[in-house]
């Protein structure tokens, strides 16, 4: 495990042991590409530790197919490591307009589940990919999800992805991480292609 002196050390009577094992909140933002492999990452070393995961998408289209969805659902599938659920809400999000009020809909009963799984302690690790999104629009209440996670029991950690991070969950969060962009394909007219965006 790597060392290092951390800048500050907290007065609240725990043990380095003890803080080092507290559930984290962490956040990857901003407008650069990555946030969501970058939480796939860490659910990678979770599965290596035998921690139950669950993702939640709560914005990319249940008809997509993301490399790794397929790569963790085997993973989770072999016995050797933490066991793998994979939720998508609904059909997801569309840019059709028509589509917006399903969408939102979803995203809600999405975040009624993650609140149940948190209460259960269903995962060990979460995975709220693209959450910013319904956070930003208005369609889930940041004070709400604010409060929900810091009251979940156990140790349970949580990596919410997406741009537009609320400032409330930057605030409240253990890590952040923003990506930015310093230059991307489809800059010069380049769409995503196979094995680099799924």
């Amino acid at each position: 495990m790597p060392q290092g002196q951390p800048t500050s050390v907290p007065d609240d009577g725990l043990t380095t042991r003890q803080r080092r094992t507290l559930p984290v909140l962490a956040v990857h933002t901003g407008a650069g590409k990555g946030k969501s492999t970058a939480a796939f990452g860490m659910a990678l070393r979770a599965w290596n530790q035998g921690w139950p995961i669950g993702v939640f998408q709560f914005v990319k289209s249940a008809k997509w197919k993301v490399g790794e969805e397929h790569a963790l659902k085997v993973l989770g599938a072999s016995g050797e490591g933490g066991t793998v659920a994979w939720h998508k809400m609904g059909e997801g999000w569309s840019w059709v307009q028509r589509e917006i009020a399903e969408s939102e809909d979803a995203a809600r009963e999405g975040w009624e589940q993650v609140k149940r799984d948190l209460a259960a302690e269903t995962y060990r690790f979460y995975v709220l990919d693209e959450f910013t999104y319904p956070l930003h629009w208005g369609w889930i209440d940041v004070d709400e999800v604010l409060e929900v996670l810091a009251d979940r029991p156990g140790s349970q950690h949580v990596v919410i992805t997406g741009r537009h991070a609320p400032e409330k969950l930057v605030a409240a969060s253990d890590l952040v991480t923003e990506m930015t962009k310093v230059k991307h394909p489809m800059d010069a007219g380049r769409k995503g292609q196979r094995g680099i965006e799924w």
